[in-house]
């Protein structure tokens, strides 16, 4: 579980992505030298000495009228609202400009922990270029070289050190879901329909959910949390109409979910954003159920559901264990196919497969259908076992873990899917050789 958000802001071609990319330790972020190039934020998880975090990266602000300008500083406003810890990143090699001075301003108004980061400060002989930062008033400076790794660690500890503790809730014998969603689909009338009250404020309007609302019931018997993910909180200038990039707040009803419900409008069809919406979840490997709204609105004939459905497969193809239901909020019509997609999604994400059973299957796959050849040999599974559930883990014991191809992994997954109802839930299949 993640432990706090750090946001990496200042303005344009200070090496923020650069900085990001070191912190998550891969190439996350498009880096390049002309100025501008991250626009939208860009969320990854990193760890440092055990402790995980999310890390956003953000657009760089600066006063000149450019393509974007208005929305970059928006996002940015919006990071610095929902972060834990903000790391302003300025150039050591151009001093303090003009552009650092709306940044820095932006930042006294947060009453966030700021960590200043001097960047480009490549060798000891440029180290006397941080003291004009001072006059930023944001504490003591910090050179680091994005480019280099000079000083990250560091960085780093000085991070998590500033990272709260957040204690999350949980709940016994509980079933957790969440919704997510682009704005406007429906999450909040779909809650509403769901616990049969008004318990969540509904608005056309979009943005309205303000924060996480955990709430508790009961039907027939099993005990149910229904997480509604939040929006951004209003302060100062923050543009709503942004909120499509969000997801900081999604991210954490997601980790304390078990089910995630993906819902798209029916008569909007499917966006480009749902797919990134619900990458959020596949990342966490979480159980997954894509839910239809509005399904009212729509002119139905007696094929009206299956193009539907063949339309959502061919768009999620990675998602093509998730079930699909379809509802209307607004009439409150087959919400009862939601819960039995999530009481089916929760076993199968829940299930474990006697050893025994599992190996019988592992061989009869290799009968029916040996491994190609890659990577200079064949794989062959010796053994396997399940050693984890939410979701379901394998570990295949096999000669190489080198010559197992990819075709070969999605073989194995769905002979296992054939075998066994998994339906709703990831699968997780590690190769490890056996000594």
């Amino acid at each position: 579980m993640a432990n706090g958000i750090v946001a990496v802001v200042g303005s344009p071609n200070v090496g923020k992505s650069t900085i990001f990319n070191r912190i998550v330790g891969k190439r996350h972020s498009i880096v390049d030298d002309a100025a501008g190039i991250t626009r939208d934020r860009i969320y990854a998880k990193a760890s440092w000495l055990t402790k995980e975090f999310s890390v956003v990266d953000t657009g760089g602000v600066e006063i000149e009228s450019v393509p974007f300008q208005k929305q970059i500083r928006a996002q940015v406003e919006i990071a610095i609202e929902e972060a834990d810890v903000i790391i302003f990143v300025v150039d050591g090699k151009v001093g303090v400009t003009r552009d650092d001075r709306i940044v820095a301003k932006m930042l006294y108004k947060a009453n966030k922990p700021i960590i200043l980061a001097v960047n480009k400060i490549d060798s000891i002989e440029q180290m006397d270029n941080i003291s004009e930062f001072y006059a930023l008033g944001l504490g003591d400076p910090l050179a680091v070289s994005g480019a280099h790794g000079i000083g990250i660690g560091d960085l780093l500890d000085k991070v998590i050190s500033l990272l709260p503790e957040k204690k999350i809730k949980e709940y016994d014998d509980t079933i957790c879901f969440s919704l997510i969603g682009r704005p406007n689909v429906g999450k909040s009338s779909l809650v509403n329909a769901i616990l049969n009250q008004n318990r969540v404020i509904v608005s056309n309007i979009e943005g309205t959910t303000r924060d996480a609302i955990d709430t508790p019931f009961k039907r027939e018997g099993k005990n149910y949390m229904a997480i509604d993910t939040a929006g951004l909180k209003k302060r100062g200038k923050i543009y709503e109409s942004v909120d499509k990039y969000s997801a900081l707040r999604a991210l954490s009803a997601i980790e304390r979910s078990q089910i995630v419900l993906l819902v798209i409008d029916a008569k909007d069809g499917i966006k480009e954003q749902d797919k990134h919406v619900v990458g959020y979840a596949i990342d966490a490997k979480k159980a997954i159920i894509i839910v239809v709204n509005k399904w009212d609105a729509i002119e139905k004939n007696e094929k009206t559901m299956a193009e539907f459905t063949k339309t959502v497969r061919d768009n999620f193809k990675f998602l093509d264990y998730a079930p699909i239901v379809f509802v209307s909020a607004l009439n409150k019509s087959r919400i009862n196919t939601i819960f039995d997609a999530i009481d089916a999604s929760y076993e199968a994400y829940n299930t474990r497969v006697a050893t025994s059973v599992l190996n019988e299957v592992m061989q009869d796959a290799q009968i029916m259908n040996p491994a190609p050849y890659f990577n200079g040999g064949r794989i062959r599974i010796f053994f396997a076992n399940q050693v984890s559930v939410c979701p379901p883990t394998f570990v295949l014991f096999v000669n190489d873990p080198n010559y197992m191809h990819f075709s070969y992994n999605r073989y194995i997954e769905n002979k296992l899917r054939d075998t066994f109802d998994f339906s709703g839930t990831p699968i997780n299949i590690v190769c490890r050789e056996r000594k």
